[in-house]
């Protein structure tokens, strides 16, 4: 995203910048306050959305204004962005530790032990975002650890994020209380509020990927491997010519349908070079 690039990015992608997951960061107060509550009340995402829902209903100006106002206030405590798995592999190597812990949106439509977010830190021990998580009193974290969390080696977790990929997950980064980037989910939308939120809503909390999909048509095989797991759904098939077609404008740069396809036909390419899709977040 160019505005986060720019403000917390200094010259690079703003989530490749190992300042914005500095454990000094952590010290600020408000930003451990922030988390602490995030995390103790899974239970409000599930209102929320029942909002979203109500605010479907209202006029468009209505949620317009509405979408505005709250996205700017989003943009400052928690806000996300796709990456693709080379990227997450470039942020694995400045990590000190991965924890693995059940997922927040999951666990408010009942699934108590998904595990499919995982806390970074550059502390080799978890450093002080763990800490903190171990601090709540809840159930966010039970599990077969008896804390609730799981400590991955860094290749272990990208093992992970490979097989996330192939089921047709996103992977996002997050911040808490922006920049602070304080861990990597693997987003669906039948269970992530935020892909929900953005995707079905029009209530963005989420940014695309720098990079845009696109097919080969020359290597596609036609088999709609890549449509079926495209969570975005900006995938179609050309049934006259056998071939499948990413829309530009839809796609949000993920690359999980590259997993999706046997003959490496998919590629991604810089956001900033595709005219249609430059601008859009």
């Amino acid at each position: 995203m160019c505005t986060f690039c720019h403000r917390h990015g200094e010259g690079r992608k703003w989530y490749l910048n190992a300042k914005n997951y500095a454990e000094d960061l952590l010290s600020d107060v408000r930003r451990r306050a922030f988390i602490a509550e995030f995390f103790s009340r899974p239970e409000r995402l599930a209102r929320d959305e029942h909002d979203l829902r109500r605010l479907d209903e209202a006029p468009a100006f209505v949620r317009r204004l509405v979408h505005w106002g709250a996205a700017r206030r989003q943009r400052a405590y928690h806000w996300g962005q796709v990456v693709p798995i080379e990227d997450l592999a470039r942020i694995l190597e400045f990590a000190g530790s991965v924890t693995r812990l059940a997922c927040i949106c999951r666990h408010a439509r009942g699934q108590r032990d998904a595990r499919y977010c995982y806390g970074i830190s550059v502390r080799p021990d978890g450093g002080e975002m763990r800490r903190i998580l171990l601090s709540l009193d809840g159930s966010l974290f039970s599990g077969p650890d008896p804390a609730g969390l799981e400590t991955l080696a860094k290749e272990e977790a990208l093992t992970q994020f490979r097989a996330h990929e192939r089921e047709g997950l996103c992977h996002t980064v997050w911040t808490f209380v922006t920049p602070f980037i304080g861990g990597i989910c693997s987003c669906d939308r039948a269970d992530c509020m935020a892909m929900r939120a953005t995707v079905t809503h029009g209530y963005p909390v989420m940014f695309r990927a720098e990079y845009v999909a696109a097919v080969d048509a020359g290597l596609c095989a036609g088999c709609r491997g890549c449509m079926r797991v495209c969570p975005f759904g900006a995938i179609s098939f050309a049934a006259a010519r056998r071939k499948a077609e990413i829309d530009p404008r839809r796609c949000y740069g993920c690359g999980a349908c590259r997993a999706g396809c046997p003959k490496d036909a998919i590629a991604l390419h810089d956001r900033a070079g595709v005219a249609v899709a430059k601008n859009l977040w």
